[in-house]
């Protein structure tokens, strides 16, 4: 057993050293997680993303694609996490004019030792700067905002929802 299990931090050692954990005792079932987030931006901003006048191609298009491959490389970007053969990632994007802005959900799946938290919140994320990124020319002040986690499911602990946790709204 890591000594980081005794306080929660299952990625730290009792001296305090990370260290990756070891799931090889763990059972195989199906996971997945769904992340959200969005981007706030002018209303014209929105506008020109919808009708496709940003100079650089389609945004939510492109957006969708770099959160999907962003996914499959959560490995590479966030240190101690695991390479999972991912079964599913999906990426939605849906106009929001009361915002005015973007809403991002991703969706990633495994059959596996370990969650898939990682990888949801990785698309979502990289979806949201790809939409910056795109539109920045438009607007500048764009705001990323409310990038969570909103559920997962299988493994030891089962199904999790962000309106079951106690801390949801007042953590943020």
């Amino acid at each position: 057993m890591a000594g980081g299990e005794k306080n929660g931090l299952t990625h730290l050692r009792a001296d305090g050293r990370a260290e990756m954990v070891d799931v090889g005792a763990k059972q195989e079932t199906e996971r997945t997680a769904i992340a959200a987030g969005t981007v706030v931006m002018a209303p014209e901003t929105l506008q020109a993303i919808l009708s496709g006048d940003a100079r650089k191609g389609d945004v939510i298009a492109v957006a969708r694609l770099a959160g999907i491959m962003a996914a499959k490389k959560t490995h590479d970007l966030i240190p101690l996490c695991h390479p999972l053969a991912l079964t599913k990632v999906a990426v939605e994007i849906v106009p929001d004019e009361a915002l005015p802005g973007l809403r991002v959900e991703a969706l990633a799946r495994v059959t596996g030792k370990t969650g898939v938290e990682m990888e949801a919140l990785t698309a979502c994320s990289v979806a949201c700067l790809t939409i910056y990124d795109m539109a920045k020319a438009l607007d500048k002040a764009m705001v990323i905002t409310d990038v969570r986690l909103v559920e997962k499911t299988g493994g030891k602990s089962g199904i999790w929802r962000a309106g079951d946790a106690d801390h949801g709204a007042a953590a943020r």
